[in-house]
């Protein structure tokens, strides 16, 4: 068998291995196997087409990769509107029991209520904002 056929072959195993993994490190070696394919196919003996082979393959993964790695990362998706404030502290201006009270979040004032209905948060407390129901934020106190 001639030697730019085992590295053809190398080439399309290692292609179908990364359609399963999606690394990108598999991609860029079997595209290194396809350049080499290609010397062993000009007649190049075997110890210039494992050259080929690795100095193609370690300088695609050194610089190419890193490169395929950001675009394939998507950053975290971003929070926005009224799931924005979940999470968020807030200052109790009125009195929060479990029918109402109010609260000013990042600058709003806004209707709250406890998420515990039992509890009763006097007015000049911290709270943290569990949800959001409708209008009204549903609030827990900080400890």
């Amino acid at each position: 068998m001639d030697s730019w056929i085992f590295w053809l072959i190398l080439a399309a195993v290692l292609g179908v291995a990364e359609i399963f993994t999606l690394t990108a490190a598999l991609g860029l070696l079997g595209a290194a196997a396809l350049l080499t394919a290609a010397v062993a196919a000009i007649g190049l003996p075997t110890g210039v087409q494992l050259a080929v082979f690795v100095l193609s393959a370690v300088s695609s993964l050194a610089i190419l990769r890193p490169i395929a790695q950001r675009h394939i990362t998507q950053p975290p998706p971003r929070r926005f509107g009224i799931s924005a404030l979940v999470g968020k502290s807030a200052y109790v201006t009125r009195e929060v029991n479990g029918r109402e009270g109010r609260v000013r979040i990042g600058g709003e004032e806004w209707s709250a209520r406890a998420y515990d209905e039992t509890l009763v948060i006097p007015a000049g407390a911290t709270v943290d904002v569990i949800e959001i129901e409708g209008a009204t934020a549903l609030v827990y106190p900080r400890e």
